[in-house]
């Protein structure tokens, strides 16, 4: 019995010990607990201050005006994530993303074969067409001055519109339109007479085509002097509409009747006038239509839509020249200015599934061209390639390229100066 009470009481000892032991350690886990969550709201808030700062540093490093989409920024948050590497670059790789692309207005082009013309390059002139420019001559002798300070060369003029007063005194006594007058009525006389004898072939058809010629003559001199004497002298007029293409005297320059004093041109219809050396002279029959580049602008002229035709071409070199003329004739289209020289491409016959790219696309660096092929949606690559002919508008590639590849034929130097940009060893973010 009394060994039964000793193991009961030392029993009830350990039992007590044990609950002490375990709500010892209860109360630790509590506070550590306690001390974790603390941790952790600690840690919480240094995340969010650093995000923060993330993003004031990088919406100072991007401007507003590069309107930097959204998901930029988890992209940039993606670079910064523990153990993230960017993929490195081979040689001629270029890393070109979408908003790059969107800011350059970036233009991609399948290459595929395709009709691409035989081309004659050459030299030629631009001028108005025949029977579009008349010459203006004084209907009366005397001193010559211009009608208005801003008619000068190139300058718009209508048709009756005065160029130039002619001043005499004779003039301002109607000698000269009297004079005119009546050499007008004797010429209109003899005309009716000769139109009589022609019938009966009293007289001859060259006989009658003089005496035709000096009655128009006189007539247009009575009215041209009737209708345009005025206080300022005598009006000269222009016979059509179009634009002043040359004066042939100066201002208050003594003139003679029936001196030119002026060119008038129509700028309706314009003719290019190319020359090709002797050895191409085999490929002109094959020539139908031209593409041109003036010397004052890059725009390249297609004549297949500006209503051109060819007009002729030289059978044989003229006399002292290696050259032929080759001549079309094209609608003008207000911007071209006759006399100017131009760079011509001579179109002849087809070619079949030759590849070609826009001119736009090419890249030359010390004689060497090349193209930006892209080979995934950001990654381009910078290819050489071997040129052929050119029309003005489009280069044939002879090697570099195949059917399918896709080539960057806008914003072209805007990838090139991101080659440049990737060729710099990129920024590391680990300090």
């Amino acid at each position: 019995m009394k060994y039964k009470m000793l193991a009961l009481f030392i029993g009830a000892s350990l039992l007590c010990s044990g609950c002490h032991w375990f709500g010892h350690d209860h109360d630790h886990d509590h506070d550590h607990d306690e001390h974790d969550d603390h941790d952790h709201v600690e840690m919480e808030e240094h995340r969010n201050h650093a995000k923060e700062h993330d993003h004031s540093r990088d919406h100072d490093h991007h401007p507003a005006h590069e309107h930097i989409p959204p998901h930029d920024h988890t992209h940039d948050h993606d670079h910064n994530l523990p153990g993230y590497k960017e993929e490195p670059l081979h040689a001629g790789e270029i890393r070109f993303t979408h908003e790059q692309a969107h800011a350059a207005d970036l233009l991609v082009e399948t290459v595929k074969p395709g009709v691409f013309r035989a081309v004659i390059h050459t030299g030629g002139m631009i001028q108005s067409s025949q029977g579009s420019e008349q010459a203006v001559a004084a209907t009366s002798s005397g001193l010559m001055f211009f009608a208005n300070a801003e008619l000068t060369e190139g300058a718009a003029v209508q048709a009756g519109q005065a160029l130039v007063n002619i001043s005499s005194d004779k003039l301002q006594d109607g000698d000269l339109v009297l004079k005119a007058k009546i050499e007008f009525e004797a010429a209109e006389q003899e005309y009716e007479r000769a139109s009589k004898l022609i019938e009966d072939k009293i007289i001859s058809q060259k006989e009658f085509n003089e005496i035709k010629a000096r009655y128009r003559t006189a007539k247009a001199t009575y009215q041209g002097q009737a209708d345009n004497l005025s206080s300022t002298g005598l009006a000269v007029t222009s016979p059509i509409s179009g634009y002043l293409k040359k004066w042939l005297v100066q201002n208050g320059q003594y003139v003679s009747l029936g001196e030119p004093v002026a060119v008038v041109a129509q700028d309706k219809r314009l003719q290019l006038h190319a020359d090709v050396t002797e050895n191409n002279f085999k490929y002109l029959r094959h020539v139908y239509s031209a593409n041109f580049k003036t010397s004052y602008n890059n725009e390249v002229y297609q004549l297949s839509k500006l209503n051109g035709k060819l007009l002729s071409y030289g059978k044989s070199a003229e006399e002292g020249s290696a050259y032929i003329s080759v001549t079309f004739e094209f609608d003008n289209v207000g911007d071209i200015v006759p006399g100017s020289f131009a760079e011509v491409y001579l179109l002849a016959n087809n070619r079949e599934n030759v590849l070609s790219v826009p001119i736009s696309a090419l890249v030359e660096e010390q004689g060497d061209y090349f193209v930006f092929v892209q080979i995934e949606p950001e990654l381009f690559r910078k290819k050489h390639v071997v040129v052929g002919q050119s029309d003005g508008t489009r280069v044939e590639i002879r090697h570099g390229l195949e059917p399918g590849d896709k080539v960057v034929t806008r914003g072209t130097y805007s990838v090139k100066l991101a080659s440049a940009n990737n060729a710099i060893p990129a920024h590391s973010h680990s300090h």
